[in-house]
């Protein structure tokens, strides 16, 4: 288990509707301990959204799918 997430939003993020674009970005966060912070500076948004992101509360607006997409391909 990972300490930079707080079990909440590790638990939230399980739940959460897996096939989502956030939650599969936290997802793969979580796994590799990559802070939010660092995806909020890379995408240019807060990490709150980020945050929420992560848990399914909101999906990434339509403009920021690319980014996104090409950030869950070079993490590793």
């Amino acid at each position: 288990m990972n300490n930079r997430y707080s079990l909440n939003i590790m638990l939230l993020n399980q739940q959460a509707e897996q096939n989502r674009l956030g939650v599969k970005l936290g997802k793969k966060c979580i796994k590799l301990g990559i802070p939010v912070a660092d995806v909020a500076g890379r995408v240019g948004v807060s990490r709150q959204t980020v945050y929420n992101w992560f848990i399914g509360a909101y999906d990434p607006k339509p403009e920021l799918a690319t980014v996104i997409t090409q950030l869950l391909r070079n993490l590793k």
